[in-house]
């Protein structure tokens, strides 16, 4: 055996602030999804989502912590730092979406018909994921590149950052296309699902990109050039999407610009339309934010060491 070498666990995945922080995800996680599957209870297409949000983020969290803990992501081909923030950021997005969506929908002042104890559940559920998105937002902040710091892993910056808040934008508005918003009566509309799902899917590549640790020159530009141009593009397509689909869609030409009467309160296109209108608007400046920021970063790829020259 051995006994040369280092610790096989890394005790830095708890004796240090990003640990604490992390054993509390697990912690807050573990608590949400046995208070929800005991008594407080979900149901419809909004409480499927809130429970697959906290199971989603409560496994990858004890998936990551247990890689860190047993140093084995060092077998993963894949950047650890830019995953890791990655998945805290989107994890935090997550937490905000479901700490609205849960307590508007099966939170009352009243007792339901299951009885207080299920009312004090839920509101427990609820003060438990705003406890989960400070932890996961508090690992973005622990994580973020500092003024001044050479930059090395892309996704803890505030451009990296805004990447994953891109994607995530983009599927609210996937969501609303999809929940009866009539994109298909105009070939304008058409072509604003196709600005949405191409710059969905170059954001997407991005991600993986530096998540995969494929940073290096594409040809003859550099990475962090290559996403300028993209992030340029992408602002110039979603500058046309938030001219083109309101007018196809609250034009009186083309639709209406108040919302009809007989609309159903569940399922009105009309509501469908106005998400995707306020959520263009929304990417369009985050996109120019990135776009922003991203002159004054200079991303530093991992270089491979030199062939020693025979």
């Amino acid at each position: 055996m051995d006994t040369q070498g280092g610790p096989y666990l890394n005790k830095r995945a708890v004796l240090s602030p990003l640990g604490a922080v992390r054993l509390s995800q697990l912690a807050l996680g573990c608590a949400l999804v046995a208070m929800v599957t005991h008594s407080a209870g979900y149901s419809g297409s909004y409480g499927v989502f809130c429970m697959a949000a906290w199971c989603h983020c409560f496994a990858v969290s004890v998936l990551l912590f247990f890689l860190d803990a047993t140093r084995l992501y060092s077998c993963l081909p894949v950047s650890w730092d830019n995953l890791t923030v990655a998945f805290a950021a989107l994890a935090t997005l997550m937490y905000v979406t479901a700490s609205v969506v849960y307590p508007l929908y099966f939170v009352r002042s009243e007792c339901p018909y299951a009885g207080c104890d299920v009312r004090d559940f839920r509101i427990a559920v609820t003060a438990c994921s705003i406890a989960g998105t400070l932890a996961y937002g508090a690992e973005v902040v622990l994580c973020l590149t500092r003024p001044g710091q050479t930059v090395v892993g892309y996704m803890a910056t505030v451009s990296g950052l805004l990447k994953v808040v891109q994607g995530f934008v983009a599927c609210i508005i996937f969501g609303a296309l999809a929940n009866g918003s009539e994109y298909s009566r105009h070939a304008a509309t058409i072509y604003c699902l196709v600005v949405y799902a191409l710059c969905f899917a170059l954001t997407t590549v991005v991600v993986m990109m530096t998540v995969c640790g494929r940073t290096v020159a594409v040809r003859c530009m550099p990475f962090d050039r290559l996403v300028v141009v993209y992030t340029l593009l992408a602002v110039l397509l979603y500058l046309s999407t938030s001219v083109v689909w309101p007018v196809f869609c609250f034009d009186t030409k083309y639709g209406s610009p108040w919302r009809p009467s007989s609309c159903p309160q569940a399922k009105c296109p009309w509501d469908s339309k106005v998400v995707v209108a306020v959520f263009s608007f929304v990417n369009l400046g985050l996109y120019v934010a990135d776009l922003i920021y991203s002159q004054r970063i200079r991303f530093v790829s991992p270089q491979r060491p030199a062939r020693p020259r025979v």
